[in-house]
Parts: structure tokens; C-alpha cells; sequence
């Protein structure tokens, strides 16, 4: 059954076109599946899978406790590889076919308060990877890019004398973002004064650095932030998506297009989208709450 994942995965990279890391998530996710039919289903011919082994599949997950979204997302790989197999003669039939997907629970993203964005962007220093971190937390905050996208750009992607850049987000497509002036003005100190001190003799193009001057990595960046919040105790759960999510939130708080909240974002869809004003009109009731005499 691993011959089959391989050229599943060969597919979604060079006909599908995803990025390493989509394609990284179905192999984690299909390795899960496969390694769950070899050893607790006996199954080791991928056209000897019925229904009732991914029922099975399925209800480990619960019983290991995963989240409904989690499991959700487990089958939504398994139908996808095995509807590739069918429509490839690898099998003779989709079991997954009438599988059907659990009812994830509504969760709104975390995001932080306007106070909580200033003190986590005032908590940096003025070293040459402080310098970094400002220009790094600033400029997710002012696009709303995924760390992935922050982590991929390059010099060029930069146009800070017209107040943008260009990102290449899921899917290979581009688009492009206004920058404020605060995020503009990190840039430029971070390109002229911490930049060149990072990078020393590595001769590259790419924007964020790491303390040996090559690529930051997500992991990376992921820990800078997560020290960073601890100094500016921030209680809440921080991860660089929160402020992608924020950056959203307070946008439309204060009054923006939600298509173009969608651009600025890259969703395909509105609907994903939509989430951020359902958690607008959550933020509004407990300031209400919290601050309305006869509330």
C-alpha cells in the first residue's frame, strides 16, 4: 500500500500543484490511515478495504480523543486518496464513498485585543535579531500573511516605496497587500541595519533571516514568538496564525470590505472568511457585558 501512497502524493505535488507543506499534512494524515488497517485491520492490499474499516478508522480517532475538526480532515484525505486509486484502476472501488463526515464544532479563532497587538509589537529590542522580530511581527500584522508566506519571501517581493508586497500564497497564486507606515518603517531599519549584520558572507535573496543568516524557519519563528509573548505576559494561546487572525478581526471591526479582508487574506472562498465577523459580533457582546450599567 505504500506504492499507492507514493504515486498519490507524486500526484498531488506535480498535478495538483500543492505546496510541500499540504502535501506533507495528507502524508502524515494517510500514514495514520494506512498504519491503522495494517496492524489493527490485517489489511495489506489496498483493494481489500471496505466501509467498515474506515468506520473503524474513524471511530479510534474519537476514542483517542481527536477533535471532530481533526477527523473531519482524516477522512477528507482518505476519500481523496482513494478516489484517486479508482479513478487510477489501482482499485476496484471507493469505500469511502458513503462515509459519512463528522459534524465538527463551531470554533471561533483566538485573537488578541488592539492593547495585547501594541505590547507583543513594543516587546522587541534593538538588536539586529530584535530588529528582526519588529519587522517580522509587524508585517504579519499589517497583511495577515501565514508564517509559511512570511517565511518564503524574498527581497523582491518587497515594493516599500509604493506600499506593498507580493505574496505567492496556497495554490501558487499571487497576491498583493498594502503595508502601513509602521510596518514600512520596520522593514526598512530591519534591510539596512539588522539584515546584513545576520546574513554576513550568505549571498541570497531571502527576506527573514535566522542568527546563522539563512532561512527562518517556521519552527523558528514560532519559538521567537512564543518568548516574545511570555515577555509581555501575554496569557492567551499565541501562535503565529492568531495574528492573522487579528489582523482580520480588527479590520473588520473597524469597518472594512469583508471581500476585501478575502483578497488581503487569499481565501478562495468568503465563507472562510465569514468567520471573522461572527467573532466581531462575539468581541462586541462582551464589551457590552463587561461594560454596560445594565447589562
Amino acid at each position: 500500500m505504500k506504492e499507492e501512497l507514493t504515486k498519490y502524493l507524486r500526484y498531488l505535488v506535480v498535478e495538483k500543484g500543492l505546496s510541500a507543506n499540504t502535501v506533507q499534512a495528507y502524508e502524515r494524515d494517510l500514514d495514520s490511515y494506512l498504519h491503522f488497517l495494517e496492524n489493527a485491520e490485517n489489511i495489506q492490499n489496498i483493494n481489500s478495504v471496505h466501509r467498515s474499516s474506515i468506520v473503524a478508522y474513524l471511530f479510534a480517532l474519537k476514542e483517542d480523543g481527536r477533535a471532530s475538526t481533526t477527523i473531519s480532515r482524516r477522512l477528507s484525505s482518505v476519500r481523496s486518496f482513494h478516489q484517486f486509486l479508482l479513478r487510477e484502476g489501482a482499485c476496484d472501488h471507493d469505500p469511502s464513498d458513503l462515509v459519512d463526515i463528522p459534524k465538527a464544532e463551531k470554533r471561533l479563532p483566538k485573537v488578541l485585543s488592539a492593547s495585547e497587538v501594541e505590547a507583543l509589537l513594543d516587546s522587541t529590542d534593538t538588536t539586529p535579531l530584535g530588529l528582526r522580530n519588529k519587522a517580522m511581527l509587524e508585517i504579519l500584522y499589517a497583511t495577515g500573511l501565514r508564517v509559511t508566506e512570511l517565511c518564503s519571501m524574498t527581497l523582491s517581493d518587497l515594493h516599500l516605496d509604493m506600499g506593498f508586497i507580493r505574496c505567492v500564497g496556497k495554490g501558487n497564486k499571487e497576491r498583493i497587500i498594502p503595508l502601513g507606515g509602521a510596518a514600512v518603517k520596520a522593514l526598512r531599519t530591519y534591510l539596512s541595519a539588522s539584515r546584513p549584520e545576520l546574513t554576513r558572507k550568505e549571498t541570497h535573496d531571502v527576506l527573514f533571516v535566522n542568527h546563522h543568516g539563512r532561512k527562518m524557519t517556521r519552527q523558528g519563528f514560532w519559538k521567537i514568538l512564543k518568548q516574545l509573548a511570555r515577555n509581555c505576559e501575554i496569557k492567551k494561546e499565541l501562535t503565529p496564525h492568531t495574528l492573522r487572525h487579528s489582523f482580520a478581526t480588527h479590520l473588520l471591526e473597524n469597518g472594512a470590505d469583508l471581500r476585501a479582508v478575502q483578497e488581503m487574506l487569499g481565501h478562495a472562498d468568503i465563507s472562510t472568511t465569514q468567520i471573522y465577523t461572527h467573532v466581531s459580533k462575539t468581541r462586541l457582546r462582551d464589551v457590552y457585558a463587561s461594560y454596560h450599567p445594565r447589562a
